[in-house]
């Protein structure tokens, strides 16, 4: 298929293809509709047999090539499933368009420290699963590493240790870098509320910004509601791009843990 694929990726071997789809033709006729010199034709259409794409038919002195259907319906089902990969896929993209567009606000924003200080985000879903489940999945670490992270991202430590002054620690990665939040639990009771402060690292161990996270859990119809509030304080200018993906990447794991649970029930 790759073979394919490049054969027709230059301009002047597509155009030849596009000749021998409405008839055979000779490669002096191929030469005089495209414009290119005969050897040059010639060699376009050696690459195109190669690929299987074309057929040659030696008439005596005449050399006549054929279009071959078969390749080209093969590309057009691997374009088809990956037209279709992507049309399912594209809120992913639309992911990355919110996150652009929140990082350009935000850069307009963000002249000087502390620039957004007391700026809040809220967090409600339903999740099909009992309350203890839900807070097993916030506060084991094997099960919080299942869904804390934005996909694309490897968790090598997250730990939310349910007491008061208890570690509050994520650490994960991507191909780009290392990213390391760490801070402490500021009160829980189990199994309806936790909350925690989490400060975006440096690489150097200062703070980017840092979080204040007040978590509810309380019974409902088909499970447990989840409210989620966030406040920012500490915020630094180099916090932008952290502060402008908080709300789209919050919304993907939760969507995460949504996920877990349900397979988990499953």
């Amino acid at each position: 298929m790759e073979q394919i694929a490049a054969a027709l990726g230059d301009g002047a071997r597509w155009r030849l293809v596009e000749l021998l789809a409405e008839r055979p033709r000779s490669v002096g006729e191929l030469a005089e509709l495209t414009g290119l010199r005969q050897p040059q034709t010639t060699k376009h259409l050696q690459t195109l047999a190669r690929a299987g794409l074309v057929t040659v038919f030696p008439l005596g002195q005449r050399r006549v090539y054929a279009v071959e259907a078969g390749p080209l319906k093969d590309l057009e089902g691997r374009l088809r499933t990956l037209i279709t990969t992507i049309e399912a896929n594209a809120g992913e993209r639309d992911v990355l368009a919110r996150y652009q567009a929140a990082i350009g606000a935000d850069t307009e924003a963000a002249k000087q420290d502390r620039w957004a200080d007391g700026r809040a985000f809220s967090f409600d879903r339903l999740l099909t699963a009992p309350r203890d489940d839900v807070w097993r999945h916030w506060t084991e670490p094997a099960l919080l590493a299942s869904w804390w992270v934005p996909p694309s991202m490897t968790v090598t430590d997250c730990v939310i240790e349910p007491w008061a002054g208890g570690r509050a620690v994520l650490d994960y990665r991507d191909a780009e870098g290392r990213y390391r939040s760490a801070g402490k639990v500021r009160a829980a009771a189990e199994p309806g509320h936790l909350e925690f402060d989490l400060s975006v690292l440096t690489a150097e161990g200062d703070t980017f910004f840092t979080g204040h996270y007040d978590l509810k859990f309380t019974e409902a119809p088909g499970g447990t509601r989840l409210q989620l509030d966030l406040r920012i304080t500490e915020t630094t200018v180099g916090a932008v791009p952290f502060i402008a993906g908080i709300e789209t990447g919050w919304g993907q794991v939760l969507d995460n843990l949504a996920t877990t649970l349900t397979q988990e029930k499953d």
